[in-house]
C-alpha cells in the first residue's frame, strides 16, 4: 500500500498546479484573502479544533505536545471522525495540500492532521 500524497503550505502562497485537492484546516478564512485568489476546493470545518482548544493552545500554559494529545481527542467525535474519514479518502485519491494561515504549521493542528493522515 502506497503512503498518502499529503502535505502542508500556508494559504497566502501562490497556489501550484502540483497541489491536487487544496484543503482548508482552518476554522476562520484567512485575513486579506479573497476566495479566488486562494484557490480552496474543500473547507472541512469540522476538522479544526475548537475555539477553547486554540485559546488553551495560544495562553500561557499551552504545550504543543499536550495540544496534539487533545486535537486528536477532539478528532474522535463523530463530524469531526466523519471529516477526517472523507480526507483520507481524498489523500488516497490524489496529492491533497492542507492549507493553513498558521505562521508556523510544524507546531499547529496541521501538523497533528498531517501525521494521522500518513499514519
Amino acid at each position: 500500500m502506497t503512503k498518502p500524497d499529503v502535505r502542508v503550505r500556508r494559504v497566502y502562497e501562490q497556489p501550484s498546479a502540483e497541489d491536487g485537492t487544496r484543503v482548508l484546516v482552518d476554522r476562520l478564512w484567512p485575513r486579506g484573502l479573497s476566495k479566488d485568489a486562494a484557490h480552496v476546493d474543500e473547507w472541512p470545518k469540522a476538522l479544526t479544533p475548537s475555539d477553547e482548544l486554540r485559546r488553551w493552545y495560544h495562553g500561557a500554559s499551552g504545550e504543543f505536545e499536550e495540544f496534539g494529545r487533545r486535537y486528536e481527542a477532539e478528532l474522535a467525535a463523530p463530524d469531526a471522525a466523519e471529516a477526517l474519514d472523507g480526507l483520507r479518502t481524498l489523500a488516497k485519491a490524489g496529492r491533497v495540500t492542507l492549507l493553513t494561515a498558521a505562521k508556523d504549521p510544524d507546531r499547529s493542528h496541521t501538523a497533528v492532521l498531517l501525521r494521522l493522515l500518513l499514519t
